[in-house]
């Protein structure tokens, strides 16, 4: 009995270390293109009366990543906030992993619809497109 807490607080421990390392990643991520982006603006003016919205390369996982990876800002900063989103999938991914090794159907079939929320929510858009 004692070996299974014992197993069950070094799980529950690995998934707070995920939690934690997918925050502190895409923090770090976010100040890098932050940086980068006022490095390049130094006097930008912000105009509070018109409404700018994100360019529409912008919008997807796809264009957020390739634009981010040839050094964009913009995108950097959006790439943090999708490592940001990704970190509680990583962890719901995680936790279907650990239902399935325990043989735990009912966990892993709640776990696994909750992974399909949340992966329709981040990519739905192409399904409707």
């Amino acid at each position: 009995m004692r070996s299974r807490n014992l197993d069950e607080q070094k799980l529950e421990n690995a998934i707070a270390n995920l939690l934690r390392a997918g925050v502190v990643i895409s923090a770090f991520v976010v100040l890098s293109g932050a940086v980068m982006y006022l490095g390049f603006h130094p006097w930008a003016r912000v105009d509070y009366h018109t409404f700018h919205g994100e360019p529409e390369e912008l919008k997807t996982v796809h264009g957020v990543i390739r634009h981010a990876f040839s050094g964009n800002a913009r995108g950097i900063m959006q790439l943090g906030l999708l490592l940001l989103v990704a970190t509680p999938i990583a962890r719901v991914i995680s936790s279907a992993f650990v239902f399935a090794l325990e043989n735990d159907r009912m966990y892993l079939l709640f776990t696994l619809l909750v992974l399909a929320v949340l992966l329709y929510s981040l990519f739905g858009s192409f399904l409707v497109a």
